[in-house]
């Protein structure tokens, strides 16, 4: 699913002195996998999630994504793929403003593969609990019910690939529960998730972790799932 070999990012300072947020980084996740990407700040993992996520590109390395080379896509193909291929779940939901939760949940058909299909939108909010709140906007819901409305439309071009960063940062540990259950859901449906966190308790509802510290791959292993009810 996703494979990077010899991956490298410097960015600039204003003063021109350059900063090297990952160096030399490899590894391979197999379609299905549920990973999680851990280390302090600084360490690269952010930088890693914007390559893989197809949001910034690496400046030397290769990067497949289900056998696709991407390394030197334009922004144009780039955006193709996160249409097509990847879902993603923000810390800060990203909901649109003054746009209802079903017009959040149709954009990515705007960019995807096919027409807007708003009982499809529609099924994927009952699918998170949420059709009777299809009309609401972002100010009327919880942060919980905010998440569920990003886990709607990252899911809505049905993509292999589930990206989520930091997903209950900004939730409680009910909501959070909620939010972790339904990515565990996806990747019980065979769907590759990579997760980002700092949370230790999210981090179990993983089976393998990539630990990054100073922009270099510190760890890669396999870790006990957390046990399902």
């Amino acid at each position: 699913m996703i494979e990077v070999k010899h991956l490298a990012k410097t960015y600039r300072r204003g003063d021109g002195t350059p900063v090297e947020a990952l160096k030399d980084i490899s590894f391979l996740i197999e379609p299905g996998e549920f990973v999680t990407i851990r280390g302090p700040s600084g360490s690269g993992k952010s930088s890693l999630l914007n390559i893989v996520g197809c949001l910034d590109q690496p400046t030397s390395g290769t990067y497949r994504l289900k056998g696709e080379e991407l390394s030197g896509y334009s922004d144009r193909q780039l955006s193709r793929v996160r249409a097509w291929k990847i879902g993603f779940v923000f810390q800060s939901f990203h909901l649109m403003p003054r746009t209802t939760a079903l017009e959040n949940v149709e954009i990515p058909m705007i960019y995807g593969p096919g027409r807007v299909d708003r009982k499809r939108a529609i099924a994927a909010l009952e699918r998170v609990g949420l059709g009777k709140r299809a009309l609401h906007y972002g100010t009327e819901l919880s942060g919980g019910e905010q998440q569920r409305v990003a886990i709607a439309r990252a899911l809505i071009n049905d993509p292999p690939l589930i990206l989520a960063d930091e997903p209950t940062g900004n939730l409680d540990s009910a909501a959070g529960a909620d939010v972790m259950g339904m990515l565990r859901s996806l990747h019980q449906e065979g769907r590759t998730v990579v997760l980002v966190t700092h949370d230790d308790a999210v981090a179990a509802y993983a089976e393998r972790e990539i630990l990054f510290k100073d922009g270099m791959l510190a760890s890669d292993r396999k870790i006990a799932v957390l046990a399902t009810d």
